[in-house]
């Protein structure tokens, strides 16, 4: 089929319908707001998209299989404006809230299945993570039935939580899954023999505990089980009545609300508890004013996925404010905060904005040496990657990629957004581009 010309908002709802896929799915899927795709949907052809999501669907279209390609075009013909009248035979995929006893529960529709596979050990994001099975059993098993759970004493139970951060934090993804089975055994043990404040400080751990349990779970794609995780890293939190702590597991549920398809409840909740950080703590020490620009900035990335500029601009703003309150780049309460990372962040934010130019032009502002955690470099190499994709900049997308592979090889293995980065390569590269992005994939162990 011919390629579209220009890409309306009639075309680019023709491309979601045939990919099957929701409105969150697709905007997830391009990197762009929801807010955004949602136009498209409904004022169809009164919508001209910008250059930048021209690319990339452009790019979709082009990787998609025949029978997308053929859904596709028989959604343009059939459809003239708005909404497009497809077939009622195109289902897709819509998102179930659950609430129970362990509160809010968000899964996909095949949520359960996915989970049920999981646990017998399925290949996530390309490669085999039989640990990720474990992990999930230890996470709704009470007791785990391979692992004797065993109290431990506090200052281990703090040193190995701040293990499980330091492994994560440096992209070493196994070793954390591994620590992270066994800790979460010890948790119940753990403060069952606590008594006052040392019970405090392990509901304070354990909230730190199940937010890299949260993190680790975003990585590797399972969003519904690792809203489970950020449920009872909030609810740790605020039975150690620790302000900072509760701040801190704000953190994870904005990214696990945002990660489900709740952007706006996820950029609300940040800015509520950076608000009752701010007022309760007066932001009297540098836990707090690191947690409360962290919280931020996760916020400006819920807004920016929510199509609202102004909201995101606004807490970036505000989170440069309290970096430069902070005055160095640091890892305070396990945040990486500090002046670099609220640039990182505005890279991010304007990627997911649809403003590739402007990320990679705040790229090349970043300093590189100022970036201790592996963490945070890589994924500014995979922001510069599928920014100069959509640019149509394929040798320097690839560049960017072995950068990250470099500075993470686990990090680059594990995010699903690096497939489609590589996909898109071996798709639309030519000649010895896409020979070396195909060998690069290989090399990576990523599947293209």
């Amino acid at each position: 089929m011919a390629a579209v010309t220009t890409w309306t908002g009639r075309e680019a709802n023709a491309l979601r319908q045939a990919l099957r896929m929701s409105v969150t799915g697709f905007a997830e899927h391009l990197g762009a707001a929801r807010r955004t795709v949602a136009k498209w949907s409904s004022q169809g052809n009164k919508v001209h998209l910008r250059a930048d999501m021209q690319a990339a669907l452009d790019t979709v279209l082009a990787r998609a299989t025949s029978d997308v390609r053929e859904r596709f075009e028989a959604l343009v013909r059939g459809g003239t404006s708005g909404a497009l009248a497809g077939p009622a035979t195109l289902p897709v995929r819509d998102t179930q809230t659950h609430t129970g006893e362990g509160g809010i529960h968000d899964f996909d529709s095949d949520g359960d299945v996915r989970r049920r596979d999981l646990l017998t050990g399925v290949t996530i994001s390309g490669i085999a993570l039989p640990n990720v099975a474990a992990l999930l059993t230890a996470l709704v098993a009470p007791r785990p039935c391979n692992i004797e759970p065993i109290a431990l004493p506090i200052r281990q139970f703090g040193r190995e939580v701040a293990a499980a951060k330091t492994d994560y934090q440096a992209c070493r993804y196994e070793q954390v899954l591994a620590r992270l089975v066994a800790l979460l055994a010890a948790v119940e043990p753990t403060r069952a023999e606590a008594e006052g404040e040392q019970r405090t400080q392990v509901d304070a751990l354990a909230s730190d505990l199940y937010h890299v349990v949260g993190s680790v779970l975003l990585k590797v794609g399972d969003k519904g089980a690792a809203l489970v995780a950020a449920e009872r890293s909030a609810r740790a939190a605020e039975s150690s009545q620790d302000p900072v702590a509760m701040a801190a597991s704000a953190r994870i549920m904005t990214h696990a609300l945002m990660s489900n398809g709740h952007g706006t409840q996820g950029r609300q909740l940040a800015e509520d508890a950076a608000e009752h950080l701010r007022r309760g703590s007066g932001l009297a020490s540098t836990d707090a004013v690191a947690v409360y620009g962290a919280l931020l900035l996760r916020g400006a990335i819920a807004a920016a996925r929510d199509d609202n500029r102004d909201n995101a601009q606004a807490m970036l703003d505000e989170a440069s404010r309290a970096a430069d309150r902070l005055g160095y780049d640091g890892n305070d309460r396990w945040t990486g905060f500090g002046a670099t990372n609220v640039l990182l962040h505005r890279v991010n934010i304007a990627l997911t904005l649809g403003d590739a130019g402007t990320a990679i032009a705040l790229a090349r502002q970043v300093p590189l040496d100022k970036i201790d955690l592996a963490e945070r470099r890589a994924s500014l190499f995979v922001d510069v990657a599928r920014a100069y994709t959509q640019w149509g900049r394929y040798e320097h997308g690839l560049n960017a990629l072995r950068n990250a592979y470099e500075v993470a090889p686990e990090e680059i293995r594990c995010r699903p957004a690096v497939q489609r980065i590589a996909s898109d390569l071996a798709v639309l590269a030519r000649g010895r581009v896409r020979s070396a992005a195909l060998d690069f994939a290989q090399h990576a162990g990523i599947r293209v």
